[in-house]
């Protein structure tokens, strides 16, 4: 496997789908950066020489592009100051739940966890059976 700044790329697609498992880089910046690489986007991961995959990894670094760590901070760092200031969308965070607007009733299952079980019934152990009461005479 191809190894692009740290992340395994997988070998038996093509290129242009392949960079697409780089956080950060979709299907369009991935055929800019193939473009400007100069290299067949219909191409193999697997058919990459060292030298094709040394200037896609240039090309990638060259551009203004966050990707991978550096995207993943910037994102993490941009929800712990909405936290911080204490606005509608922290608070939302805060409380894993739907930051942009959905409804909670029902769905929101994603962000919100598996459903707790409702109040289940616990059954008491059985207590000793009661001995039937003595009968009494009959006739008087």
């Amino acid at each position: 496997m191809p190894r692009i700044l740290g992340v395994d790329i997988p070998k038996e697609k093509k290129i242009e789908i392949a960079l697409t498992y780089l956080y950060g880089i979709g299907r369009v910046t991935s055929n800019q950066l193939l473009k400007e690489a100069q290299i067949e986007p219909a191409k193999r991961a697997k058919d990459l020489s060292e030298e094709e995959i040394s200037r896609i990894t240039n090309t990638i670094q060259k551009s203004s592009l966050r990707v991978e760590g550096d995207l993943r901070r910037d994102i993490s760092q941009n929800i712990k100051r909405l936290m911080d200031i204490g606005s509608w969308r922290g608070s939302r965070h805060k409380k894993s739940l739907p930051v942009r607007g959905q409804r909670t009733r029902t769905n929101a299952r994603t962000r919100k966890g598996p459903r707790r079980g409702s109040m289940t019934v616990i059954k008491k152990a059985e207590a000793p059976a009661k001995k039937p009461a003595p009968a009494k005479p009959a006739g008087k």
